[in-house]
């Protein structure tokens, strides 16, 4: 993984120093509020519905484990509330982090007057908050599986780098109309859902074998669903860097100011179609000649930046296969005895691990996705999918040190990846994972579902997604009964702003607003393109919203449909595309309660 040069490290540490000024001279009054909040959304403090919320960078998801023993303490000793301080029914509250679909990583309960401390922690393993908020260039995202998938044209991780190191505080697009996203991916399946984002980039080959980006612009969620428009087929990876200065700088200089909610490029592409395209080749066109292509990548500096993502020299001191070791055959594993241990191994193999450029090593995911007992001594406390506890955290950095050269993935999914382990270690890798309570075999099941934390600390949320997510978990326990299901893709959001990805979902779940109460729309259909045929597509809603008591009920009819429709091995989406909507719009609205419904009617 990328190691930070000593200009990097001094970089961020002089952040962490001016944040921490910043702060003091607002605590004593000599900075208004609404001169504060700028700066301290530029380091990724956000003051939520209850208490400050920290978004902690996490460049195309990768951590190692020193990082990720830093980010326990600060779930441990910063985000736990022990004081009145945001309201005595908060005192207990926190103590956790919450991994996002964007690869970073978040806090809820951190005071603000301890939030320089944690820049100074997060700065002493070169972490930081740096544009995870404000109108500018986001976090730059990419494939759990990049340098590693076996699928891979390219490894993405040197172009992710160099977009980073471009972007970061670019003077000319600090203060863009919006903020502004980019995905890259690698590989030929889209698992970076690139075709959703402002920006995505997707390495592709020409006839003549020459590498490039096929550039999609104008992507997104939120209120107005767009997929990104291809501008470019092929771009000489060379010259991506001048070819995103042009798309953004017409952007820039076109793009709504006036309007917060038409404001994405989105509009922009979608308003202007033709005319954005050609406004961006001219300006391509003209940064090649008038700025000499400054930004053009020599092959010089590609090798400088891809050096640092070398293989670890513990991943690849074992190459070649393991003739002995089959991924469906748990019985090549030493000792092992056909026993239900025996079986629940075999399962996680199939669900957990992936396959790996080099034959002897595989990836595999950590699962933080199961249903527990929320209010355990906290009352109305609870966890989204993602979020993660300081114990676990430190479960992973000593399982990571063991098994996978130190380093770990965050995951689209908002689970955890680890990109290097030996095949022959996978047995006793299990068994770790299984005391940590990370090897549950649902990856890509019903239940490994996407959700923001909603309602219950968003304050622009229009409904709560963790106590759907739970009710849903809760349901759906059986491993059995989920593995019979097979791959689902479930996405919550608590409001039309689409966090919880719902509209790229197989089944979305969106919460919306009825006079002050909490209701729910259901879509189906929806990918983010992680598929071989690669199509990114948006749900449809099933009808009128449903009542928090109905959605189980109506996720569970829409199943049940699916098991009643589908040919054998047939998976849910492709029984979707193949029936049709209307079996399972009749089937999710047949779960309505007849007295909501005919209260519904009535109203």
């Amino acid at each position: 993984m990328y190691q930070y040069t000593d200009f990097d490290k001094q970089f961020v540490k002089l952040r962490a120093a001016q944040y921490r000024d910043q702060l003091e001279r607002h605590l004593a009054g000599q900075l208004p509020d609404d001169e504060f909040r700028p700066l301290r959304l530029q380091n990724g403090w956000y003051v939520q519905r209850h208490a400050p919320m920290l978004r902690v960078a996490v460049p195309y998801g990768e951590l190692n484990s020193a990082q990720i023993r830093v980010l326990a303490k600060i779930a441990r000793d910063f985000d736990t509330v022990t004081t009145d301080e945001f309201g005595a029914q908060f005192k207990g509250r926190g103590g956790y982090g919450h991994f996002t679909t964007r690869q970073n990583i978040q806090y809820n309960w951190i005071p603000l007057a301890r939030s320089a401390d944690v820049m100074d922690l997060l700065a002493t393993v070169n972490m930081h908050g740096i544009q995870t908020s404000g109108n500018c260039i986001r976090n730059i995202t990419s494939d759990a599986l990049a340098g590693i998938a076996p699928d891979e044209i390219v490894d993405p991780r040197p172009f992710c780098e160099i977009l980073r190191q471009w972007s970061t505080l670019h003077p000319e697009f600090a203060h863009l109309p919006r903020k502004f996203k980019f995905a890259v991916t690698g590989a030929r399946e889209d698992r970076a859902a690139t075709a959703w984002h402002d920006v995505g980039l997707h390495v592709v080959k020409n006839e003549a074998g020459q590498v490039g980006f096929k550039v999609f612009v104008g992507g997104g969620m939120g209120r107005t669903p767009v997929i990104g428009t291809a501008v470019r087929e092929f771009l000489p990876w060379q010259e991506i860097l001048n070819y995103c200065e042009a798309v953004i700088r017409v952007y820039n200089r076109y793009g709504r100011r006036d309007n917060i909610y038409k404001a994405r490029i989105k509009i922009l592409v979608k308003s202007e179609g033709q005319k954005y395209i050609d406004d961006v080749e001219a300006e391509y066109a003209q940064i090649l000649a008038s700025d000499g292509a400054k930004h053009t990548i020599t092959q010089a500096e590609f090798d400088r930046v891809a050096s640092f993502f070398a293989e670890p020299a513990s991943a690849t001191d074992k190459l070649g296969t393991d003739p002995n070791f089959r991924a469906e055959n748990s019985r090549s594993v030493p000792n092992l005895s056909d026993t239900p241990q025996d079986s629940a191994f075999t399962r996680w193999l199939k669900q957990n691990v992936r396959a790996h450029k080099n034959p002897a090593l595989r990836a595999v995911t950590l699962s933080f996705k199961h249903f527990i007992n929320r209010n355990a001594g906290i009352t109305g406390e609870g966890y989204a999918p993602g979020d993660v506890l300081p114990a676990q955290l430190d479960a992973v950095a000593d399982i990571a040190d063991k098994f996978s050269s130190s380093e770990v993935r965050v995951t689209h999914d908002q689970n955890l990846m680890l990109p290097w382990v030996h095949a022959e270690n996978l047995y006793g890798l299990w068994l770790a994972a299984k005391d940590a309570g990370l090897a549950r075999t649902n990856i890509g099941l019903l239940t490994d579902m996407i959700a923001c934390p909603g309602g219950d600390y968003c304050a622009l949320a229009n409904a709560r997604s963790i106590p759907i997510a739970e009710g849903i978990m809760e349901r759906y326990e059986d491993l059995d009964e989920l593995h019979d299901i097979g791959d689902i893709d479930l996405h919550i959001s608590g409001c039309i702003n689409s966090c919880g990805h719902h509209h790229s979902g197989h089944i979305g779940i969106l919460g919306v607003d009825k006079d002050g109460k909490e209701w729910y729309q259901v879509t189906l259909g929806g990918s983010d393109g992680s598929t071989m045929s690669g199509v990114s597509v948006a749900g449809k809603a099933v009808g009128p919203s449903f009542s928090a008591e109905e959605v189980t009920g109506v996720i569970e009819a829409v199943i049940e449909n699916y098991r009643e429709q589908r040919i054998p091995k047939e998976l849910f989406i492709d029984t979707f595309k193949r029936v049709g909507m209307e079996t399972f719009k009749a089937a999710a609205n047949g779960a309505r309660h007849p007295a909501k419904e005919e209260a519904e009617v009535t109203a």
